[in-house]
């Protein structure tokens, strides 16, 4: 679906796409980090944090202006809600990015290397594929796709919990440091919430294409 955009609404869709691609490419590196024992992608990952940051004060901020200097139509006022909406999830999922960096760098400053990442690489591609196909679903806007997004959360959930439980058996045996598995359990939570943000931003695809 094509629609005509004032320079001002393109400008801010075109902001929305390139605080998708950085939080994405952030939480990328930051779990190659974690996967590979690199520290220098892990840095790279929380260097990323205040750029993701400042796109979303200037999404706002355009948003504002947009609203007080036009008056929008209902669809346009609705496209502005949502970008306002998505660019607060992005710059959460940002975030969470920046604790996987942080806990990452503290376990390779500890141990050394990654011993057990569990299933923190399938994990992380199953979320990261979702938000790459959340910015795919509102930049064409696509609601097939968006709607498609949704269901996909739940085997992210799923390997979450199982990350859980293998940490938390492992921490019961006494094997291992218990602070790295503390530190990996919630490095697969970060992930499991960047699943969610995903799922936010495809709920709002919808609901900017359909009002519902």
């Amino acid at each position: 679906m094509n629609r005509y955009f004032h320079k001002e609404l393109e400008e801010i869709r075109s902001k929305i796409i390139l605080i998708g691609e950085k939080s994405n490419e952030a939480g990328r590196l930051a779990v190659q980090g974690f996967i590979e024992s690199d520290l220098e992608k892990t840095q790279a990952a929380v260097k990323m944090d205040d750029e993701i940051d400042d796109l979303e004060v200037e999404i706002d901020r355009a948003c504002v202006r947009y609203i007080t200097l036009r008056s929008p139509v209902s669809s346009d006022v609705r496209l502005i809600f949502v970008a306002i909406k998505a660019s607060h999830d992005l710059e959460r999922a940002g975030d969470e990015a920046h604790s996987i960096a942080k806990r990452t760098r503290s376990i390779l400053t500890r141990d050394g290397k990654v011993t057990n990442p569990v299933a923190i690489e399938e994990m992380s591609r199953l979320a990261f594929d979702m938000m790459r196909d959340a910015i795919t679903s509102f930049l064409d806007e696509n609601l097939e796709l968006a709607q498609g997004i949704i269901e996909r959360d739940k085997e992210v959930d799923r390997l979450n919990k199982e990350n859980y439980k293998k940490l938390s058996k492992e921490m019961k045996s006494e094997n291992g440091e218990a602070s790295t598995q503390i530190e990996t359990i919630l490095i697969s939570k970060s992930i499991e919430r960047i699943a969610d943000h995903a799922k936010n931003l495809a709920e709002e695809v919808i609901y900017l294409l359909t009002g519902e």
